[in-house]
């Protein structure tokens, strides 16, 4: 049986061997102890080196980490076995590498998202080795790359298209540039003789109720065992099969009667087969085994249409399915830090707040294992962007073939997992190219179209065929096309947060949304962690460094204009654009559920966030829920009520997604912010499965007496919406009138709120009390006379409850559109 022997646990020391650069004395002193997997930024924050360059504007003064050249080094004990063979297996090596074992230098390396094998049987010495690794600097690298083939476009004015290696590295509009390098994935020996198995891909269908996993194997040689004759054998849902792998490759074909499918989440359970695979010598002995959960289910883009409109569905299992969707990026600017738990954490905030697809975007990496298992486990359906984004590539040498291996190497390695739906060339090149004057500057030059519409296709119908690839995100469906075509294929609309008001969505019916977003700041904790002056204001020097969008904050401050007075002061300015953030994805995404089944997908832009800072997430960079992620849960629910503009005027729509009719009464009312319900009507209706029905408001319920204190609202199965005539800066809100009381309980407190008059997207912001306090719910509007509980969960014992229903802990819109019209405003 061959043999694994991980060195990550070997004592790695990390050196600075750069010459010319900014490094300090300290750092220049000596070698300092290193974590592999990990990076040098964070060896040296670990080793109390350099500043934390989360906090304040620190990573302005770390730019030189990424402009020089380290070496990490470890000594380890080797003790022979016999074995024929032995490689160092580097899994994740960031980005231009060079190993060297015992003095012999084993070649080197230039992506950042491949993995790569070692012969090293001969240098190799019983007792202690010692292992090399230097990290030239990327940006030498790309300096060289662009002498050779020459610059192409950007949208960043960084050379992440010069290399393979995570793009947002160079900065984004929502991340910070620290570019890395380091051992970022397990490193070690991999002994084994005569063969081993070098590459397992299952290919995955169903067909008139019969599950077949077609096995494909890649075997690897040693010189003594290249004319012996192996066995391989696969095991699946108690069916064998076993074959001969002539040469290097074998198929092995399973066949299961009626095995049970995998679903996503929200339309069945997520059953997964464990699929075991041996390659054995002629004795019998195992000389190497595979195994992973597979899952039995079908997957197709439906596209169907004319040249008129068509369609972009995705249907598994048979069903078509709206996607409910977040967008996902690197969960840390440091990817060696996100281990399984982290994963787990971001993607249950995912599954809990309704999502059913994550999209992983394509300036990231390709995420590990773990990530991909907690997408199967939790039936989150993924789509997966190959790793090109907003930027043109050169396809010229090296950086073909470069790709070419890392689109196989990845491929490959994520073809069991029943999660992953599609792969998709890149995100926003063939728009770019398009529409972001790239012609002139490349003048003929290559820009990566080969890599859309020749390689990357080519490799997926080869390696994983029972996929659908897509060239982009947006991508219409044919080159002759605008990519961005709001009747064909997937769009972007990024017009919206950069100039318009978010009603706009509206007006907007494409088949298919892959990214739209507004901003928000990260929550209250998690800023002052982050920016440590004494007085937070919107458009101080060090929250502007925690927003990296162009012309981020003013987009905020324009969004917010439109529907509030100016706010008085950081803690309005703070809760508002927070609440306008909300409010936005939620006009987005239930325009587009009420429009199914011509939209059939809303992925919003974005989960996460890599660090803290102003951006368009719904989870923070500490990893708290802003009050969109609670908007978002509401507007994804299997079953929702929304009020919709028509012609008409306005109409409830009841969407339900899930497998059963529901049968419900719909409540439209009428109602006053201060006297309570004016109108209402009881309306029985049933709503047929993965369907849409709409009602609408009778004339008399619908024409307000005076638009400034009146809203209309629809309630059912309790899923609630509102409509209302004017904007908030025209509403009379009351003054706030509410009874609060504060009840300890297990975990943390129980906060009842009753409402004397209307209370319109109460949200309790408790990280401001304890830093570790969480909150069940949020954006609650409650009408005069009702009443709902909050559950605050937290560690800590507070000395004076009552501080969670004070202000600024608990905000409505209305009493801070009231102190905006009579405060003094801070600067915006």
């Amino acid at each position: 049986m061959d043999r694994h022997h991980p060195l990550s646990t070997a004592n790695w020391t990390l050196r600075h061997v750069g010459v010319d650069d900014a490094a300090p004395d300290a750092v220049r002193a000596g070698p300092v102890p290193a974590s592999v997997p990990g990076c040098v930024h964070t060896d040296l924050l670990a080793a109390g080196l350099i500043e934390d360059p989360y906090i304040d504007d620190a990573e302005l003064r770390l730019r030189w980490i990424g402009r020089t050249d380290w070496e990490y080094g470890c000594t380890f004990v080797w003790n022979p076995d016999g074995h024929e063979r032995v490689d160092l297996v580097c899994e994740g090596l960031d980005t231009v590498a060079e190993p060297t074992l015992n003095g012999r230098h084993l070649g080197g390396t230039r992506n950042m998202h491949r993995t790569y094998r070692f012969d090293v049987t001969d240098d190799l010495r019983a007792g202690d080795n010692d292992l090399v690794v230097r990290f030239d600097s990327a940006y030498r690298y790309t300096d060289s790359i662009a002498a050779t083939v020459g610059d192409r476009p950007n949208a960043y004015p960084e050379p992440s298209n010069l290399i393979r290696k995570m793009a947002c590295n160079y900065g984004w509009d929502w991340g910070p540039t620290l570019v890395t390098a380091g051992i970022w994935r397990p490193i070690g020996l991999h002994a084994w003789s005569t063969a081993r198995l070098a590459r397992v891909r299952p290919q995955v269908t169903v067909t008139d109720g019969i599950g077949t996993v077609e096995v494909h194997i890649d075997v690897e040689r040693t010189t003594a065992g290249a004319d012996v004759p192996l066995t391989v054998s696969a095991t699946v849902g108690g069916v064998r099969a076993t074959g001969v792998a002539a040469g290097d490759t074998a198929v092995l074909t399973l066949q299961v009667p009626d095995p049970t499918l995998w679903w996503p989440r929200g339309y069945g359970d997520q059953h997964r087969y464990d699929l075991a695979v041996e390659l054995r010598d002629p004795a019998g002995e195992v000389l190497g085994a595979w195994q992973r959960r597979i899952g039995f289910r079908t997957v197709e883009l439906d596209t169907s249409g004319d040249t008129t409109r068509s369609r972009f569905t995705f249907v598994v299992n048979g069903v078509p399915i709206f996607v409910r969707g977040v967008n996902w990026i690197p969960d840390d600017c440091f990817p060696s830090r996100v281990d399984r738990d982290r994963y787990d954490q971001r993607l249950t905030q995912a599954a809990e707040m309704g999502v059913d697809m994550v999209r992983v975007w394509g300036g990231g990496v390709y995420e590990s294992d773990d990530f991909y298992d907690l997408c199967d486990e939790k039936g989150l359906l993924v789509w997966q962007d190959f790793l090109f984004a907003c930027a043109a590539y050169p396809e010229e040498e090296p950086l073909w073939s470069e790709v070419a291996a890392e689109a196989r190497d990845n491929v490959a390695r994520l073809a069991p997992h029943p999660s992953l739906v599609l792969w998709n060339g890149n995100n926003e090149n063939i728009w770019g190219y398009d529409v972001w004057k790239w012609r002139e500057p490349l003048a003929g030059r290559s820009w990566g179209e080969r890599y859309y519409y020749e390689l990357l296709p080519q490799i997926v119908a080869e390696v994983d065929p029972g996929r659908p690839y897509w060239a982009g995100s947006p991508w219409s469906g044919d080159p002759r096309r605008d990519p961005n075509d709001f009747d064909h294929g997937c769009v972007h609309i990024w017009d919206v947060w950069n100039g318009r008001d978010y009603l706009a969505y509206r007006e907007m019916l494409p088949p298919f949304v892959s990214e739209f977003g507004w901003q928000s700041p990260a929550n209250w904790a998690t800023i002052r962690r982050a920016v440590t002056e004494s007085e937070l204001r919107q458009d101080s020097p060090l929250m502007l460094h925690h927003q990296k969008a162009v012309g981020g904050q003013a987009n905020l401050d324009r969004g917010l204009a439109r529907h509030f007075p100016t706010p008085a002061g950081f803690d309005d300015w703070h809760y508002l654009t927070q609440v306008n953030h909300a409010r936005a994805m939620s006009v987005g995404v239930e325009h587009w559920r009420a429009a199914w089944p011509d939209c059939a997908g809303a992925i919003v832009w974005q989960l996460n966030d890599c660090w803290p800072v102003a951006s368009w997430a719904a989870v923070d960079g500490d990893g708290r829920r802003k009050p969109v992620w609670y908007a978002l849960r509401r507007a994804f629910a299997d079953r929702l009520v929304t009020v919709q503009p028509r012609p008409a005027g306005p109409t409830a729509v009841l969407v339900n997604q899930t497998a059963q009719p529901w049968s419900e009464t719909l409540h439209l009312r009428r109602v006053d912010v201060t006297a309570g319900t004016l109108a209402e009507q009881a309306v029985a209706v049933t709503v047929p499965p993965r369907a849409t029905v709409e009602i609408p408001y009778p004339e008399e319920l619908a024409t307000p007496g005076d638009p400034a204190c009146e809203l209309l609202v629809a309630d059912a199965g309790g899923s609630r919406s509102t409509w209302w005539f004017v904007v908030d800066r025209d509403v009379n809100y009351p003054a706030p009138d509410a009874e609060c009381t504060v009840t300890a309980e297990p975990g943390g407190y129980a906060v009842r709120i009753r409402a004397r008059a209307l209370l319109r997207d109460v949200v309790m912001q408790a990280d401001r009390v304890a830093p570790d306090a969480e909150v069940d719910d949020a954006l609650l509007t409650l009408l005069p006379g009702e009443e709902a509980v909050l559950h605050v969960l937290t560690e800590q014992r507070l000395a004076d409850p009552t501080v969670l229903v004070a202000d600024p802990v608990l905000r409505s819109v209305g009493a801070a559109v009231r102190r905006a019209a009579v405060e003094l405003p801070t600067a915006p």
